[in-house]
């Protein structure tokens, strides 16, 4: 059944400075009880206006629309050879110093004038992460010349899907993915249970004696490799198995969301909310401020393989074996190690039991169970005021339609619009086939004009959820907030934040092309309150940041 607010709520907006007699003034958050009756005074003075949505009945969208622009994804170096081969290298090795190897590397390589047949040879670096690397290869006709994940698991994938790689070297920078622990924790966990092992971990955390974070195993190779070594303990014999399936459902009722990204477990750490999480050890190792933490690694080893394609011609093919035996000389070994890589050497793999097609159907069985069976209820909250026109609201409707094909049908969505008034464009209901037609139809007509009541808005969308809950108690509420600027009408930010805080509401931030300033300041304050994230897109990636968000979260 279609969930409506009572009619007596939909008119024009009125601007509000502040209710005089309102509770909690003054302090620095309220409570839940605090939070419902500011929210209802709040309610009766913003009166929404209910659009009725049209039913899309064109809105299936193909994979590949869902993806951004391969060039979202930078080149970070650029060859200019007369052979020049494009290199998918994973993030860890392909950023900012000290995260740069490959990228050094690669220069070093470029001025070192090789050649294949009298013919002078490159490399081109793009930096992307091994599981954005197999998506766009997979359904994007992304045709790199080398791939270099984090570990071998993304190239099984591969394999499986019928893309036949050629593995040029298993290992060219070692590393290892593990668990990251605080000392005080890490102590205490070692005199209770051991040795810190995936087994003991979980554990721990079915006992309550630990919180463990992991980041989210579509993009993430740490994340997988972590999520295949959870299924394996749960069922050593065949981890894709019902049981193993039915024990991480079980888990994942008590376990925290998965990160959106590592930042984020690295931002919760800081503030003592994690106690323990994944981490790849080059990371660890290059992050003073996680000193406090003890590293032990587990499942496969990330020692950085890589391949070429049986597409890639003979030339190319010959340059990319150059480009191999380059990293592995020991001029640029050292350079590895400089970078926090090649440590742990004695570790040995260990094996989950799964190929390729493993690999993703343990992805698939995260997905069914990340949310621990519970439903979640979602408001998107749409930002349409006059600095949003032109390309960030054709951006916002492409990419909101495109992406939505990746939550579930168990969950119940609505959607709100503002600008100087606050338009309920969907009020919340199942997202099943009907629901979602209406979504892509009330997301199409989205235009934008006027000023922007962000915090009005936002409280209509708590007001709706709390409603629904009514109906669905045992559901997880869960807020997204799309927008480009400040607010500058309507309830203010402190005001809003204390009665998100109280409710326990996780909010979303999706900005369009920020740069820093007041109007980022404002999201990521708003995200803060209960432990979500601000994503900061610009206008041609947000599609793959809301395909990644609603894979982690919806």
């Amino acid at each position: 059944m279609k969930y409506r607010l009572p009619a007596v709520f939909f008119a024009a907006v009125l601007v509000l400075t502040g209710c005089g007699d309102t509770l909690g003034v003054g302090s620095d958050s309220y409570t839940r009880e605090e939070s419902l009756k500011e929210l209802d005074a709040y309610w009766k003075e913003i009166k929404p206006t209910e659009i009725n949505a049209p039913l899309d009945i064109y809105e299936d969208t193909d994979e590949s629309v869902t993806l951004a622009d391969i060039s979202t994804f930078p080149i970070v170096t650029e060859g200019r050879g007369q052979i020049d081969i494009e290199v998918a290298a994973a993030t860890e090795m392909s950023s900012k110093a000290p995260d740069d190897w490959m990228v050094e590397a690669a220069e070093k390589f470029n001025s070192s004038k090789q050649e294949v047949g009298g013919k002078s040879v490159s490399v081109s670096v793009r930096k992307i992460t091994s599981g954005e690397a197999v998506t766009y290869i997979e359904d994007g006709g992304y045709r790199p010349e080398v791939f270099a994940p984090s570990n071998s698991a993304w190239g099984e994938m591969l394999d499986a899907e019928g893309f036949r790689t050629i593995k040029l070297a298993d290992r060219v920078a070692g590393n290892t993915a593990g668990v990251l622990m605080e000392k005080k924790t890490y102590d205490e966990f070692i005199q209770k249970y051991g040795e810190v092992t995936v087994d003991k971990v979980l554990e721990a955390s079915i006992a309550g004696d630990l919180t463990f974070a992991y980041t989210n195993p579509y993009t993430s190779s740490t994340g997988l490799n972590i999520l295949a070594a959870m299924l394996h303990s749960f069922d050593p014999e065949d981890p894709l198995s019902d049981t193993a399936s039915g024990k991480l459902l079980e888990y994942q009722k008590q376990s925290p969301p998965v990160a959106y990204t590592t930042s984020v477990l690295r931002e919760q750490a800081a503030k003592g909310i994690i106690k323990a999480m994944v981490m790849e050890e080059q990371a660890y190792h290059n992050t003073p401020e996680l000193r406090n933490y003890v590293y032990t690694p587990a499942g496969i080893r990330h020692d950085h393989p890589v391949y070429t394609f049986d597409y890639v011609d003979t030339e190319e093919q010959e340059a990319a074996k150059l480009f191999v035996e380059y990293l592995q000389t020991p001029a640029i070994q050292k350079l590895a190690t400089d970078k926090g890589f090649n440590l742990h050497d004695e570790y040995k793999a260990q094996d989950p039991g799964l190929d390729g097609a493993g690999w993703t159907a343990a992805q698939k069985i995260w997905k069914a169970s990340k949310d621990g069976g519970r439903p979640i209820v979602a408001v998107f909250v749409a930002d349409v005021s006059g600095s949003m026109d032109g390309l960030p609201i054709n951006s916002l409707r492409d990419s909101l339609v495109a992406s939505s094909k990746y939550i579930g049908s168990d969950h119940y969505i609505g959607l709100v619009s503002y600008n100087d008034n606050v338009y309920i464009d969907l009020p919340i209901a199942q997202f099943d086939a009907t629901q979602r037609a209406y979504f892509s139809g009330a997301v199409k007509q989205l235009t934008a004009s006027g000023g922007t009541a962000t915090y009005d808005a936002v409280l209509v969308a708590l007001k709706m959820m709390e409603d629904a809950m009514e109906e669905i108690p045992d559901a997880k509420p869960m807020l997204f907030v799309l927008s480009d600027g400040d607010a500058n009408r309507g309830v203010n930010l402190s005001r809003t934040s204390k009665i998100v805080g109280g409710l326990d509401v996780p909010v979303y931030t999706i900005g369009y092309n920020l740069n820093g300033g007041s109007a980022e300041n404002q999201l990521k304050e708003l995200s803060s309150v209960n432990e979500a994230a601000l994503i900061n897109a610009g206008s041609d990636d947000i599609v793959n940041q809301l395909r990644n968000l609603f894979n982690v979260q919806l």
